[in-house]
């Protein structure tokens, strides 16, 4: 890769948005003259003065909105406040936020440049690299970030309150995750598509690069695993769903199939018949559920559910991409775009009010859903609808080669991430509008409120959130549950929350069962996405490590390569989730912490190969754009971490809870027939301190890599050179793009 020189002989970034006077090299006399006498595009706010007061007016105004908006969600104290003072304040500052600081960063920062040829044109090869329309880049895009986290992490976070995680949401993503999101696709847009790990090699060094890539490896096994237990959380003891999702297996073969072999390219009439077939799926299951014969049949425990879960990933990484996963995903992405238009209109309509307080008593760390202060367990929770690492994956893996316009770039980037953060807002909403009661009984295991549903009743009653076995029993008939006592995951009362909606739009309680499952099947097919993509992702990533030991492995058309390395991202994520379903206190409170740390540590990662390549545009003058969200995350996280690792508290630190355990069957507590999954337990205790460990490690050496570039730049002893592709006149015409 050659880099990017200017006549000047130093590297000071592109200059402002206007004229370009940089000479790239493989740019002729003529195309750099049309550039430096050719503004890249109009400034914002041209046009007449009336025109711009009144827009000015209208900005401003929209700034007041959401800033009274954001007040109005703080100072309450006192009443239940309405959800659409969430909507209200939250889509206002993602509009000015967009409007102002995406802007400033697209013209000031980057100087994006939409006569320059992305990779997308200049390696067409119709495979991975093609120009693609801005929508449909938005919607795969959307698509693939858009994973459990913005729907479980806020239902999760609600044990605290509504407030905190909603602040966290909104200023965390127009601040932190947008910027990361954009700052990646950019600098892999600039840099022919390469990935985060080639990135960090190519402008860090050789370690953070390799560090880099053994890290990002280690994160998608705990991601692959958290995001596996949710679903089966889901599953566990419900014919009607399990029915559902089992449905929609067949149903993605079968569009696999019509698309290849009986009806090659009619996509919206497969699409049609996908979603019909869909729906029907979901009445299918209340049939099930309902029959004596085969609700047996369909009813599976968490351990069997886990297996099932683990075999399917197997499959879908190792099958053929158009026969299962390809069709599976986009039916998911199809229902998944539906579901959350739905739900922003069944809000708006049904305008329900929270139920939860702003804050509540669980804030000091003794929370049933999660142990864990609210500093700084609140901020590693919500990870996906705040700031997310995995979507660093994405920035940098198929988007990039998409891109056919830098400008494309900025509603990509950073606007897709804010859809996302939207769709955490409305998470909470759901969680919140639930009677505390019922969403502590649904959340809550059996370890800490009881083990009957009148043991849990009385605890939660107690703890000041009233609820009794009977209405929850009753609210389970309701939905065609055997029971909703602990259902711990936060996908239950994510569904229960969206049902509760959907139904106050029309149907009450005699479709409520319906809207419930089909809140069931959209939280899975979400989910199931990561898990297919992710473990395919995975064996790659792991072909790419083995093929400088043994060539042959790193062929992804290499059968046995395929298969062995897919048995070993499946069998080390699967490992993880048997551990998390045999877990009696529900496997989330031990996992969904370590998901989060893990996540937010490869956002750290992406922020100091972005924070790298802006010093070398830059130097100084615009590193506080990714070094406050990164020193931000590298307090909540390295804190987390030690936290998780050294707490005395048992539900906090995993060496506590395994000095517990070996503490109890010392005193002979434990019963003879439950000595050996206690053992089991310490050790997974163990191993999960360990893992938060090697994370803490590696993570470090990458940030002290990267500080060592940053110092060696500012003194102007270290080569500050920029490696971004050539600057290649585009030849794409207006209705290519």
């Amino acid at each position: 890769m050659r880099a990017r020189t200017q006549d000047t002989k130093q590297n000071k970034g592109p200059t402002p948005v206007g004229t370009q006077a940089v000479t790239y090299r493989g740019a002729s006399d003529a195309e750099i003259k049309n550039r430096e006498t050719k503004p890249i595009r109009q400034r914002p706010g041209s046009g007449t003065i009336a025109e711009s007061m009144i827009q000015k007016l209208g900005w401003a105004l929209l700034s007041i909105v959401g800033a009274l908006g954001l007040a109005g969600i703080a100072l309450n104290r006192d009443e239940h406040i309405n959800s659409m003072w969430l909507i209200v304040a939250s889509v206002s500052i993602y509009l000015t936020a967009y409007r102002f600081y995406a802007k400033f960063i697209e013209a000031k920062v980057m100087a994006l440049d939409d006569r320059r040829a992305t990779p997308a044109e200049r390696l067409r090869d119709g495979h991975d690299f093609e120009p693609t329309n801005k929508w449909i880049v938005f919607g795969h895009h959307f698509a693939a970030i858009a994973g459990p986290g913005p729907l479980v992490g806020p239902t999760l976070a609600a044990q605290f309150g509504y407030l905190p995680g909603t602040l966290w949401i909104i200023v965390g993503a127009a601040l932190g995750g947008c910027v990361q999101d954009f700052v990646i696709l950019f600098c892999s847009m600039r840099r022919d598509g390469k990935t985060l790990g080639q990135m960090a090699r190519e402008e860090i060094g050789k370690v953070g690069g390799v560090v880099a890539l053994v890290t990002v490896l280690l994160i998608m096994v705990i991601l692959l695993a958290v995001v596996a237990l949710v679903v089966v959380n889901a599953l566990a003891h419900s014919p009607w769903g399990t029915f559902t999702i089992f449905a929609t297996m067949p149903i993605a073969v079968f569009m696999g199939l019509y698309l290849r072999y009986l009806r090659p390219g009619k996509v919206l009439e497969c699409s049609a018949i996908g979603f019909a077939l869909v729906i029907a799926s979901i009445f299918g299951g209340e049939a099930v559920a309902n029959s004596p014969e085969w609700a047996p049949v369909f009813t599976y425990s968490a351990v069997a559910l886990a297996l099932m879960v683990i075999a399917y990933g197997f499959l879908a990484s190792s099958l053929p991409v158009w026969l299962l996963l390809a069709p599976r995903d986009y039916l998911s992405t199809f229902v998944k775009l539906g579901v959350v238009v739905m739900l922003a209109v069944g809000i708006l309509f049904a305008r329900p009010e929270l139920q939860m307080p702003a804050y509540t008593k669980f804030i000091d760390g003794s929370g049933p859903v999660f142990a864990g202060k609210i500093f700084p367990f609140c901020f590693i929770t919500i990870a996906c609808g705040a700031i997310s690492g995995f979507h660093a994956l994405i920035s940098s893996g198929t988007t990039p080669k998409l891109i056919a316009r830098e400008s494309h770039a900025t509603p990509v980037g950073y606007g897709s991430m804010l859809l996302e953060s939207f769709v955490a807002i409305m998470a909470m909403i759901a969680a919140c509008v639930l009677d505390p009661g019922v969403y502590f009984a649904v959340n809550s295991p059996a370890g800490i409120a009881g083990a009957t549903p009148e043991l849990a009743a009385a605890t939660i009653t107690a703890w000041g959130f009233p609820v009794d076995a009977a209405k929850m029993a009753s609210l389970a008939k309701d939905v065609g549950e055997q029971t909703l006592f602990y259902r711990t995951g936060g996908a239950p009362s994510l569904a229960l929350g969206m049902a509760h909606i959907f139904a106050q739009g029309g149907g009450g309680k005699a479709i409520l069962g319906f809207w419930y499952h089909f809140a069931i099947m959209f939280e899975a097919l979400f989910i199931l996405t990561i898990i297919d993509a992710g473990t395919r992702v995975g064996r790659f990533m792991l072909q790419d490590l083995l093929g400088h030991i043994h060539k042959p492995l790193g062929r992804t058309n290499w059968m046995p390569g395929v298969i062995g390395c897919s048995a070993l991202v499946v069998g080390s994520w699967g490992y993880f989730l048997y551990q998390g379903v045999k877990d009696p206190l529900g496997g989330v409170n031990t996992l969904w912490p370590l998901f989060g740390i893990a996540n937010q540590l490869l956002a750290s990662i992406a922020l100091c190969v972005a924070t790298t390549i802006l010093l070398k545009m830059h130097r100084a003058k615009y590193l506080w754009i990714t070094c406050l969200p990164l020193s931000w995350l590298l307090i909540v996280t390295y804190t987390a971490a030690l936290e998780k690792i050294f707490s005395d508290l048992p539900r906090v630190g995993f060496l506590a809870q395994a000095r517990q355990l070996e503490g109890a069957i010392a005193a002979g507590k434990v019963a003879a027939a439950k000595v050996a999954d206690t053992q089991t337990m310490i050790f997974n205790a163990q191993l999960d301190a360990g893992i938060c460990v090697v994370f803490l490690i590696l993570v470090s050496i990458i940030v002290i890599d990267s500080a060592r570039v940053w110092i060696g730049i500012l003194r102007g002893n270290r080569d500050a050179t920029v490696h971004e592709s050539p600057f290649v006149l585009t030849q794409l015409k207006a209705e290519e793009v």
